[in-house]
């Protein structure tokens, strides 16, 4: 389920106007290389968690942990800005984006303190105490993956059994308070970008052109699209980002509505798997891993759609395993790598 666009792939690092600018209307071979660097460099944390097993991996917690709250503190203070957003972080020749670290960090380090389960509001402390730390670093420069590590915390309290009643106040409380008090503060390019979805066409020039442009191509793609590099819109270059934040609408234009059919049908499956495997799992800080994953891939596989549909606002949130981009790839295939072996354990002694 990995794809190579052959799309206009644009660096997998940021540059200094603030866009990420075409390369080429084809993928390069440099390109094509990376993203095959990726997959290659991604099998050396998979083959170690295959080694190291359920129990081992769960010890692991608070030193993954610790390591993506020291990148994301090296990202707040020298972290370059794109797009708005501050989420890469130079080191020598590797441009990474430390928050896909912490994804998974959060997932593990929250299992960790949660696995005992709800035994009342104090439950509440340290797991409360241990997202806000990665979450503050985050939010103020990133609301995108911000938005995607609270669906996170969101999806593990559930399974951690918080009463329906807590999780309705939180939802409650950030509906009220959004709109109120958080999108006041923002910045106007970041309000344009959260609200803009509503009517793309009022400012298609402007803060609209993304997602204007976007919805051109899925639409001309039809029923069983134009066909591979046939793609008129995203081969003349009038979406942007059309390997990462958009490239639903580079595979709509391209295969068609068939095509974005079969994608999701993926997507969906893959999810229910994860659910399916939660449901087996006899230990409470395994389904909490699960857990925690599938509402990391599933938060960015509906947040990318729905913005390239113009349904959700649009947060530069990339598409799992699809979109390019070396840093995500080879987290994602990690945890799953990490789903694959807590399933294969779950029948030995709980940690």
């Amino acid at each position: 389920m990995i794809t190579i666009s052959n799309r206009t792939f644009l660096a997998d690092s940021p540059h200094e106007n603030g866009f990420r600018q075409p390369l080429s209307s084809a993928a390069t071979p440099t390109d094509f290389q990376k993203q095959i660097v990726g997959v290659a460099l991604a099998l050396l944390p998979m083959t170690v968690i295959w080694r190291l097993g359920r129990k081992k991996l769960h010890q692991f917690a608070p030193w993954l942990y610790s390591l993506s709250f020291l990148l994301l503190i090296m990202t707040a203070l020298f972290g370059r800005e794109v797009n708005g957003n501050r989420n890469w972080l130079s080191l020598g020749p590797l441009q990474l984006q430390p928050v896909e670290i912490a994804k998974l960090g959060l997932v593990f380090m929250l299992a960790w303190v949660m696995k005992t389960g709800y035994q009342g509001l104090r439950s509440y402390l340290v797991p409360l105490g241990v997202f806000s730390l990665i979450f503050g670093l985050v939010v103020t420069h990133d609301f995108g993956d911000a938005m995607v590590l609270a669906v996170i915390f969101l999806f593990m309290l559930m399974t951690f059994k918080a009463p329906a009643v807590h999780i309705a106040l939180v939802l409650v409380s950030i509906a009220v308070l959004f709109p109120t008090v958080v999108l006041p503060h923002l910045k106007p390019y970041q309000q344009a970008r959260l609200t803009s979805f509503i009517d793309p066409t009022k400012d298609a020039r402007g803060s609209g052109y993304q997602v204007t442009q976007a919805m051109i191509a899925e639409g001309s793609g039809g029923f069983e699209g134009k066909g591979y590099r046939k793609g008129t819109q995203i081969h003349k270059g009038f979406v942007y980002s059309q390997q990462s934040d958009f490239i639903f609408a580079a595979w709509a234009e391209e295969q068609g509505f068939v095509g974005c059919i079969g994608l999701m049908v993926l997507f969906a499956g893959l999810l229910w798997r994860m659910a399916h495997i939660t449901s087996g799992l006899p230990g409470l800080q395994d389904q909490l891993v699960v857990t925690g994953v599938m509402g990391w891939i599933g938060t960015q596989v509906v947040e990318n759609i729905g913005a390239s549909i113009s349904l959700l606002p649009l947060t530069g949130i990339t598409l799992p395993l699809i979109s390019y981009g070396l840093t995500s790839l080879i987290m994602i295939l990690t945890a799953l790598a990490c789903v694959i072996v807590v399933q294969r354990d779950r029948n030995l002694d709980h940690v």
